[in-house]
């Protein structure tokens, strides 16, 4: 939390203080998830496939959407002891995301300057979506580098410390990187700006 922050924490962050700290600490996952399955939902071409990873997309959508808007409706309240909003939290962790991700703004925390808001409409941000309010996507090696913490998708930490190395990581994966390279190998040149690895 101390990088997210921008500097040390008097007393470090613990998530399980009280229940304000433990939302802040569930809302550093699932939005990854989500962001990962939606890039990867539009390259899958077998129909279990898209029908497993739309269920899954569902779900994450889901918790975060709760997540946001508990955090939300506390957007205020100072998070002690440390003297920092809600708001202000969940917009540097997002920011920081956004730092490892290097891929511009993907993430966006629970209060936005309008400009960055639902159709440019609205500081309120309970669903982080772009100005269409379309959801963000992400390619496995920017997901990578944000749960590494690392900004390198290949170098392990955070919260895979020895990397993510099991069975089912390794395949998925290798399977999710064949259909990304694949599907940039068919689009037009015009469209290879429009996607980050």
């Amino acid at each position: 939390m101390d990088r997210a922050v921008g500097f040390t924490l008097i007393l470090p962050f613990d998530p399980y203080a009280d229940s304000l700290k433990f939302l802040l600490a569930t809302y550093l996952i699932p939005y990854v998830g989500e962001n990962g399955y939606v890039g990867t939902v539009p390259y899958l071409r077998k129909r279990k496939y898209c029908r497993l990873a739309a269920s899954l997309l569902a779900v994450e959508a889901g918790q975060d959407a709760i997540v946001r808007a508990f955090l939300y409706q506390r957007a205020y309240e100072k998070v002690q002891p440390y003297n920092l909003t809600v708001a202000h939290f969940t917009n540097r962790i997002s920011m920081l995301r956004n730092e490892l991700g290097m891929c511009g703004i993907k993430d966006e925390g629970i209060i936005v300057p309008e400009e960055l808001g639902a159709e440019n409409r609205t500081p309120s941000n309970i669903i982080s979506a772009d100005l269409n309010s379309l959801a963000y996507a992400r390619t496995p090696p920017e997901i990578l580098r944000i749960v590494y913490s690392s900004g390198n998708e290949s170098l392990p930490g955070g919260f895979y410390p020895e990397g993510a190395n099991g069975k089912i990581a390794r395949h998925f994966l290798k399977v999710l990187t064949q259909l990304y390279l694949k599907a940039i190998i068919k689009l037009p040149a015009n469209r290879w700006v429009n996607i980050c690895l």
